[in-house]
């Protein structure tokens, strides 16, 4: 977009929507704006634009209302002179590289509705005697950025504010207990601060149009306010990472209307009364209990027969004691179970291939025992040549990442998962694992499996992790291997292996100690060669590739991100 020459006339244009155009460059400054003197709306998001935003949009325009500049990458401070646009509305230029503190000329806009100024790199503290100034405002974002300081008392004043977001930032103190006058609020995103004290502060029973309430990650304290079950229009609340403790209260069976509830890291109690309570919750498809409700015993009991909605069901690393209980068996819509890291004994249920939709199963870390059942290699999901899952698009009602940048709001981001490792499970890896035609991680490691790999693995040609280290496996890695060509983590050390290391294909790409605690194996990468006794069985036509494909399959999991998948290993510790 170039600039205009100052001899240009006057345009009569008022709309000029110029986004995800794939534009560059520096974004014009001056005379273009000034010969716009009948602009109303202005939209050039999503481009790439630098630079710094222009101070003159006003003057000449008094009309302009919308200015849009979201995900660019204009930098400098947010120009005072938007102070000029008295009849400005709509101020929206998130994602950007914006930095500095907010101007006190931009709090006389008193007509603003909307200020979205998200994932910027703004700092300073929220000044209350300014932001009251913005009566009308409706929307206030200003997460991930560096904002310090306590949330000004004076936000209480801001009646028509719907949407509260000041996630992503460096905000202390208690919360203030003017937030209640806010009574129209519909979300309040505070999660990734330093926030401390008691949520009590704030009278949710003044809040009943609330339906998102997101704390992750401060400091909060007490137990669960009472006011908040109040709150009967909530469809989304996470009370993750803070100092919480108690028992639930029974009227949170009353949230007709919530979905997604995660109460991780914290210190509540009783999870028996906890899930009696929360199948209430009819409506109910994502729970997240990890890291809380600490050594209890896992309850088997039989009465708990709701969740009729659940598709997610988080109770890892609460080191709860017994068996995986019959109940989840109950949960015809479970796509997703993780109870890793927890003190869990007993087999694996063959059960869970009942579960016709479960496409993540994370059981990892845990003290089961006995041998593989083969039920568990019928789930459905996993046999299925579909690679993308069924879940909700609704069932994330929040993202449910730790940080701001990878965030699991969309469903189709979680692979297929099968993790049974750091368990007690013994006897072969039986052949049906080669069923699972769309698993996307396979992990089998730290448990006391003997045999040989089976050559049926080699069916699973969409696998991208395949860890079978610190076992007891015998024979040789079946040459087939090869032709995984998107494998891009694979672990057998620490067993009994014995023979060559197949070569081409991905095993180009592995390090020595994928390898490591197998003295029998011998390859061109180990100080142990090959020597004619041990030379590698003749390739077929089924596991010989050319070198393009190879490249192909270095390529593909470059630009898809191995570490993305990393997360979705270790998953279990952030669904929060």
């Amino acid at each position: 977009m170039q600039e205009l020459p100052s001899s240009t006339p006057s345009r009569p244009l008022q709309v000029l929507n110029i986004s995800r155009n794939l534009s560059t460059g520096r974004f014009p400054s001056s005379t273009t704006w000034e010969v716009m003197d009948n602009l109303v709306v202005l939209n050039a998001s999503n481009n790439s634009f630098t630079g710094l935003i222009p101070d003159n949009f006003c003057s000449s325009s008094s009309l302009l209302a919308v200015v849009e500049l979201c995900y660019n990458q204009f930098t400098g401070i947010i120009p005072p002179g938007l102070c000029n646009c008295s009849m400005l509305r709509v101020l929206k230029a998130g994602h950007n590289n914006l930095r500095g503190t907010l101007p006190n000329e931009l709090f006389d806009a008193s007509l603003l509705e909307y200020l979205s100024l998200p994932s910027n790199v703004l700092d300073g503290v929220l000044d209350g005697a300014q932001i009251i100034k913005l009566s009308n405002l409706v929307t206030l974002d200003l997460g991930g950025n560096n904002f310090s300081g306590k949330i000004p008392d004076s936000i209480g004043e801001l009646e028509r504010l719907e949407v509260l977001h000041l996630d992503y930032n460096n905000m202390s103190g208690e919360l203030p207990s003017a937030l209640s006058n806010c009574t129209n609020l519909v979300t309040i995103n505070f999660k990734s601060n330093n926030l401390s004290g008691e949520l009590s502060k704030v009278n949710f029973s003044t809040l009943p149009r609330l339906k998102t309430l997101d704390v992750l990650y401060n400091n909060f304290n007490g137990r669960v306010p009472e006011s908040l079950y109040t709150c009967s229009n909530l469809t989304a609340l996470r009370l993750s990472g803070n100092n919480l403790h108690g028992q639930l209260s029974p009227r949170i069976g009353n949230m007709k209307h919530l979905t997604f509830l995660s109460l991780a890291i914290n210190s509540f109690t009783n999870i028996t009364n906890a899930l009696h309570i929360l199948q209430r919750c009819t409506n109910l498809n994502t729970l997240l209990m990890g890291s809380s409700l600490r050594g209890e015993l896992m309850p088997e009991d039989d009465f708990i027969d709701g969740f009729e909605n659940l598709q997610v069901l988080s109770l890892n690393d609460c080191s709860l004691l017994g068996k995986i209980p019959l109940w989840i068996s109950k949960l015809a819509k479970l796509e997703m179970l993780i109870l890793s890291e927890n003190q869990l004994t007993g087999s694996i249920p063959a059960w869970i291939e009942d579960l016709k939709y479960l496409f993540y199963l994370d059981i990892s870390n845990n003290s089961l025992t006995g041998e593989i059942p083969t039920n568990l290699l019928d789930m459905q999901m996993l046999q299925s040549e579909k690679t993308t899952t069924s879940l909700d698009p609704r069932v994330f009602e929040l993202p449910v990442y730790k940080g701001p940048s990878l965030q699991y709001l969309i469903p189709i981001a979680f692979a297929k998962v099968l993790d049974l490792s750091n368990n007690k499970l013994t006897g072969e890896i039986p052949p049906e694992i080669g069923q699972l035609k769309s698993l996307l991680s396979l992990n089998l490691s730290f448990n006391a499996l003997r045999g040989q790999i089976p050559i049926s693995v080699c069916n699973l040609r969409n696998l991208q992790i395949l860890d079978f280290s610190n076992n007891n496996l015998t024979g040789a890695i079946p040459a087939a291997l090869n032709s995984l060509y998107f494998l891009s983590a694979f672990n057998v050390s620490n067993n009994d292996l014995e023979g060559p290391i197949p070569s081409g294909g991905q095993f180009n790409t592995f390090q020595n100690s994928c390898f490591d605690g197998n003295p029998k194996l011998c390859g061109s990468i180990l100080t142990h060669k090959c020597g004619p006794a041990s030379t590698p069985p003749p390739t077929t036509m089924a596991t010989k590739q050319t070198d393009y494909k190879a490249a192909f399959a270095i390529a593909f999991s470059a630009f898809f991100g191995v570490g993305v998948l990393y997360d979705q290993l270790v998953l279990s510790r952030f669904l929060r």
